[in-house]
């Protein structure tokens, strides 16, 4: 069984068009998280896999993967990507003419986590929350990257809002109606938010994200390099439709912990007081031999919806993609689900949802 990346081997470690939401205040402003399938003024990508981080065996496989995502990504919105400048014409090489590369000192790809989180308010501002990214608890090296977001929030020409908060995109998720997922491994975790209990936590995040109501999941500490963030386990199809993992393989690190997750959100109901319908994807069990290795990312749930398509990994398991690629286009039905072979960025521990973060248009 094919399983998520333990901790990283590496040197230096249209379902709409409205913008809808429950609004909260923050700074005198009210301000909320759109769901990921609002429509969108463009994706952010990074093109960051150095062979000092990647080793020289991976680092073109992360690039083929980026430039894969990048390519279908900007068939449906525009694409905006930071590279670094030495190598611009590189990046040109991989991803091709459709992609908008602008200079940006790197240390990695994952722009979900070191990027903003935007936010839109209910007269129709936009914003951009720096939520203080610090290498996932200081295990990979981040100097560079802790400053993506200020650089991606002012290329944007929206403002910047802070908090004391230290949390990564892919650690929350939202339905755009005030209710989020969010996993306590990650975000009530000392080499992150120290002594934080989850009131005050609550307290911090919901004027910031229009969150009213948050579904906790227990998550894995100390695992993988993210320590469980949510958008491994499960993802918001739209308001009251969760699709959630399951990993098949009782001998696995996820098995029992998704098992749970499956519980949790069975008996949740959100802010606005529905129960939820899950939609239950199991992960592969077999892949590309290549990549047959129980430090791989192997799961469903790291797909990145666009405008107009969901952009969705496939792994070489043909009756696992197939019936993951069903599940997903009925959990978007309007959508054009688009398979891609993302294993270099698995094999990092990461997913399509990891190298992507969304800018809503308002």
């Amino acid at each position: 069984m094919l399983t998520r990346r333990h901790f990283l081997k590496r040197a230096g470690v249209l379902a709409g068009g409205l913008l809808t939401g429950r609004f909260a205040r923050a700074g005198g402003e009210k301000w909320f998280m759109p769901h990921e399938g609002a429509l969108h003024e463009r994706s952010w990508m990074a093109f960051g896999a150095s062979p000092g981080i990647w080793g020289r065996e991976l680092v073109d496989e992360a690039r083929r993967s980026l430039a894969a995502i990048a390519r279908a990504v900007s068939r449906y919105e525009p694409v905006s990507m930071l590279v670094r400048p030495r190598e611009i014409g590189l990046a040109r090489e991989w991803v091709g003419d459709r992609v908008e590369l602008i200079p940006c000192p790197l240390d990695d790809l994952w722009i979900r986590d070191s990027g903003p989180v935007f936010v839109v308010s209910q007269t129709g501002e936009k914003a951009a929350v720096d939520f203080n990214f610090n290498g996932w608890g200081n295990k990979q090296t981040h100097a560079r990257d802790a400053r993506v977001a200020k650089l991606v929030t002012a290329r944007a020409g929206v403002k910047s809002l802070e908090t004391p908060l230290v949390l990564e995109g892919g650690g929350v998720e939202t339905d755009g109606q005030g209710t989020a997922l969010i996993a306590e491994s990650c975000v009530l975790n000392p080499n992150r938010n120290p002594g934080m209990s989850k009131t005050r936590f609550e307290e911090l995040i919901k004027p910031l994200l229009g969150i009213e109501k948050i579904i906790w999941l227990p998550g894995v500490r100390g695992q993988d390099i993210t320590d469980g963030h949510v958008d491994f386990y499960a993802r918001f199809a739209r308001p009251g439709v969760v699709l959630a993992g399951l990993d098949p393989d009782p001998a696995s690190l996820d098995h029992e912990i998704s098992r749970r997750h499956l519980e949790i959100l069975a008996s949740a109901t959100d802010a606005r007081n529905r129960r939820l319908h899950i939609i239950v994807i199991e992960g592969p069990r077999t892949g590309r031999e290549w990549f047959d290795s129980p430090d791989f990312a192997a799961g469903y749930m790291g797909f990145y919806v666009c405008d107009g398509a969901v952009i969705m990994q496939e792994f070489g398991d043909s009756r696992a993609d197939t019936a993951a690629r069903a599940a997903i286009q009925r959990a978007f039905p309007g959508r054009i689900v688009e398979p891609v072979n993302a294993d270099g960025l698995a094999a990092g521990g990461g997913s399509v949802h990891c190298a992507t973060q969304q800018e809503p248009r308002v």
